[in-house]
Parts: structure tokens; C-alpha cells; sequence
């Protein structure tokens, strides 16, 4: 093999890592890839690990220990987080969005691979320190963010559904309370292969009115002796403020429905404000 320079691994490094957020690579990984001292990747990984702090491109942390390495996190920073949250809150908030049952219409938003990306990022940052074993969200439109927040924390992605699929194998189906009223039951099921008891599950949806569907969510992971580590949605209304389950994290809250203009107003909330 040809001398490597020092360019050139910036770059690969720069990938493989980038392209596996969460993941402990080790140093020897990228000795025998390169053909490189310990000494020089270390200090390749410093570069990178300022160069990354300088344009705001995420964290690059070294783990200590026998099975240490290092890793990178697509962590933003305060700035980056309120700007976008801020631009998508003022784009939710534009006059023809509010639906029947002061709801927003969200399609482009979560089919756009940017903002999911960066929706992602933001809601897997509150839940790195709890390790997550797999992300659980509801079919269909949580799919997009949900994928996100797992592909960022290095964990699979786990859908219940509002009924069971044949290719899916046994399944364990629950009915749960929905609508604002409590007056509606509702099905959801999840195949028994698809999580093991003893896990950790962090619950992702799109969208959070009185909280009935996530209530059934962490009511399913009751039911595989799974425990539920974290809960987030991309929007939370104010009202009502009693909801079904508490300590969600909303990356916005709505509120102030115009009926007449089909508006509602949308904002980032609070503790994005307070992003370390």
C-alpha cells in the first residue's frame, strides 16, 4: 500500500465516522486501515475533533478503557438547534396548515430528509446518557423523524402497528384510550420478535394532542416487560395541558388556533433555549 497522507485520512476518518454516529471505533481500527501509528491517528482524531467544534458539525469524544476508542455524536449546537426549529416553527405557522381537530399538516415536513435529519439530531441529544436499546414509534407519519433519532443513536427502529401483518409472525395487540374525550378505543400491535424483555425503549411520534397514542405505546412495552427511557414528538399542543403521559419532549409546542385563517401559532420549546 501506498503512504497514506495525512488529507486523505482526515477524510476517511472524517466519513466513517460521520456515516456511524454513536459508534465506538478504536484506534487500532484505523491503524491497520491506514497503516498509521497510534500516535498519528490520535493526532488525525484531534484535528478532526476541533475542526468538527469549529463549524458546529457535531462532537467527537475519545472514550477511555480497554474497549475505548472514539465517537462521534451528531450533537448541535444551541444556535444551530433554535435557528432551524425557529424557520420550521415560522413555516408550521403560516395560514392553510391547521386541519379539523386542530391539527397541522406536516407531510412536507416530515418527508423532507433535511429536516428529519436535523429533528433527529436535536431529540437523540436529550437521550444519549440513557442508551436507548431500539427507538419505538407508531406507523406511519413518526416513521421519518423516529429513523433519524435511531439512526443517530446507533439503535434499531421498532413500529407498532394498528394491527398485525402476516410476515410479522405472532404479535401482542392492545386497544387503547384516544381523542381529546377519552372516547375513542383504538388497536395497536407489535410482533413478540421484535423487542426482547429486560430492553430499553425511547418512544418517538410525530405529533401530541392529549397524548392517548403514546399512552399506548408505553402501555405495549408494559406488556414485554420493556422499559421506556425517554418519550419525544416533533409538536405538542398547550392544550389541554393535562395530557396521558408525562415528561414528553416537544421540539414544538402549538398554540393560539385560528380557525378562520386555518393557522395556528407554532414555536420552538423552552428547553431548546437552554441546549448545553
Amino acid at each position: 500500500m501506498d503512504r497514506i497522507k495525512r488529507n486523505e485520512r482526515l477524510a476517511a476518518i472524517s466519513r466513517i465516522l460521520t456515516a456511524s454516529p454513536n459508534r465506538i471505533f478504536t484506534l487500532s481500527h484505523f491503524t491497520e486501515m491506514f497503516g498509521a501509528a497510534k500516535s498519528t491517528v490520535s493526532e488525525d482524531l484531534s484535528i478532526l475533533a476541533d475542526t468538527f467544534a469549529q463549524f458546529d458539525l457535531g462532537r467527537l469524544t475519545t472514550v477511555a478503557g480497554a474497549a475505548g476508542g472514539v465517537i462521534y455524536r451528531a450533537i448541535p449546537s444551541k444556535q444551530r438547534a433554535v435557528a432551524a426549529l425557529e424557520a420550521l416553527s415560522d413555516k408550521l405557522s403560516m395560514p392553510g396548515r391547521l386541519l379539523p381537530g386542530d391539527f397541522l399538516y406536516t407531510n412536507d415536513i416530515t418527508c423532507d430528509s433535511d429536516l428529519c435529519e436535523m429533528m433527529g439530531e436535536i431529540l437523540a441529544c436529550r437521550y444519549y446518557d440513557k442508551a436507548p436499546d431500539f427507538v419505538l414509534t407508531m406507523e406511519t407519519k413518526g416513521i421519518p423523524v423516529a429513523m433519524m433519532t435511531a439512526r443517530m443513536l446507533n439503535a434499531p427502529l421498532v413500529i407498532a402497528r394498528r394491527d398485525t401483518k402476516a410476515y410479522e409472525g405472532s404479535a401482542v395487540k392492545i386497544n387503547y384510550i384516544s381523542g381529546e374525550t377519552g372516547d375513542r378505543i383504538e388497536t395497536m400491535a407489535l410482533a413478540r420478535r421484535a423487542v426482547t424483555p429486560g430492553q430499553k425503549a425511547l418512544i418517538i411520534d410525530d405529533f401530541m394532542k392529549g397524548g392517548g397514542t403514546l399512552r399506548g405505546m408505553h402501555d405495549l412495552m408494559k406488556e414485554f416487560d420493556v422499559e421506556v427511557v425517554g418519550t419525544g414528538v416533533i409538536i405538542a399542543t398547550a392544550e389541554p395541558r393535562k395530557k396521558r403521559v408525562d415528561g414528553v419532549t416537544a421540539l414544538m409546542v402549538l398554540s393560539q388556533v385560528n380557525r378562520e385563517a386555518g393557522s395556528a401559532v407554532v414555536k420552538p420549546s423552552e428547553w431548546i433555549y437552554h441546549l448545553n
